[in-house]
């Protein structure tokens, strides 16, 4: 028998990142869709990729294959894959969603015209909440309406939380090496076991849990809010990285104290064990520390208009404390910077800080964050805002 495959549409941080890697470690040969020719080429002629793995006290190097590539645009190419797979996986952005599923509903309909009624699971490696079902209604729209049923019945659309941090490589690390991607050890990926159709597949790191919500919650205000907490307060004391920003005290203090009040606040939402949540907290911020992936505060920082939405890592954590009895004052910090975030390099930040002179920031706080400035968690902020952040006062 031929060796089964999992198609992974994205080759990117994820794709190679990740995926690649815990499939090849699973028996897949690993078949990645992308649109990066360049890329595309060189995987497909060598068959394999090199994955540097920086971890805080060593860097492993790794050749993972066998892998075959094709691009994207082939569409031939790619519903012939579709057609054949054991396994999917999607890491491509929520815009690129609507682009995959017409050669994935044509794969599946070639599949199915070949009576493989086999079920078929996707795993969706998206930072978007309803990618299963975003994906669900491209793919259905891209099929006759008889194979509806069979799409319900045989496909599984099963989001995943991804949380291994591997940054873009740099143009030097791909004139070096165009399949290199370089990645923190972290190997883990939980799954949302209600999602699958038929047997759960065996994939190395792979963790089906139930119910999913308190695991894409805890990524959310956890693992997101961390970031943004370092990329905010490490602009307003200006820091270039992450871990430069962890290593100030002044900081440190304000991300501890974040991350207790949603820690305790997920303890009450879903469950969570103190000692288990305790032990993820401390694993955490050891792997923020991490020197060698060099995760800039610009990057963290990005985008703070969708950052400070009201159900979004900042606020909706803060939202979660309140309603769980624990007033958010670490969290407020957070808010606060954000809101004080002025970089002329980021088109959503000069969107924000327009809305800030326009309608002062008791508005901003309003219109973005859904925060009443009269409300305990609005007086909080406010509060922060007035206050020096060290780089802010000079």
């Amino acid at each position: 028998m031929s060796q089964a495959t999992a198609v992974v549409f994205g080759a990117g941080s994820v794709g190679r990142g990740f995926l690649g890697q815990l499939f090849s470690e699973s028996g897949y040969e690993v078949v990645f869709v992308d649109v990066d020719a360049p890329l595309v080429a060189a995987l497909a002629a060598r068959g394999s990729y090199k994955l540097r793995l920086s971890g805080v006290v060593k860097v492993e190097e790794l050749t993972i294959g066998p892998v075959r590539a094709v691009d994207g645009r082939d569409v031939a190419a790619v519903v012939k894959e579709v057609a054949r797979a054991s396994l999917m996986a999607t890491a491509v952005g929520a815009r690129a969603l609507a682009a995959i599923a017409k050669p994935i509903a044509q794969g599946l309909a070639v599949r199915w015209a070949a009576e493989n009624t086999v079920p078929l699971n996707v795993i969706l490696c998206e930072n978007l909440h309803d990618a299963p079902e975003q994906l669900h209604t491209a793919i259905q729209a891209n099929l006759p309406e008889t194979l509806w049923t069979a799409l319900d019945a045989r496909v599984g659309l099963v989001p995943a939380v991804i949380a291994r941090m591997s940054p873009v490589p740099t143009p030097e690390q791909r004139a070096e090496d165009p399949t290199l991607i370089v990645a923190e050890p972290y190997k883990v990926i939980p799954v949302d076991r209600e999602a699958f159709v038929g047997a759960i597949p065996q994939v190395v790191g792979m963790v089906a849990v139930a119910p999913f919500e308190a695991y894409t919650a805890r990524k959310l205000f956890i693992h997101n809010a961390a970031h943004a907490l370092l990329g905010y307060l490490g602009f307003q004391r200006g820091h270039t990285f992450g871990y430069e920003a962890l290593d100030d005290p002044w900081i440190l203090e304000r991300v501890q104290g974040a991350l207790e009040e949603s820690a305790r606040a997920l303890m009450g939402a879903y469950g969570f064990e103190a000692v288990a949540m305790r032990e993820h907290l401390d694993y955490m911020l050891t792997r923020f520390a991490n020197r060698a992936l060099a995760d800039p505060v610009d990057r963290l920082a990005r985008d703070p208009l969708r950052k400070l939405a009201p159900g979004d890592r900042l606020v909706g954590a803060a939202r979660l404390a309140e309603a769980h009895g624990i007033r958010p004052e670490w969290l407020a910090w957070g808010i606060a910077a954000a809101l004080a975030y002025d970089n002329p390099e980021d088109e959503h930040s000069v969107r924000l800080q327009a809305q800030v002179r326009e309608r002062g920031v008791a508005g901003a706080l309003r219109d973005v964050c859904g925060i009443e400035p009269a409300e305990s968690l609005g007086s909080l902020v406010l509060e922060r805002f007035a206050a020096p952040m060290a780089g802010r006062d000079g």
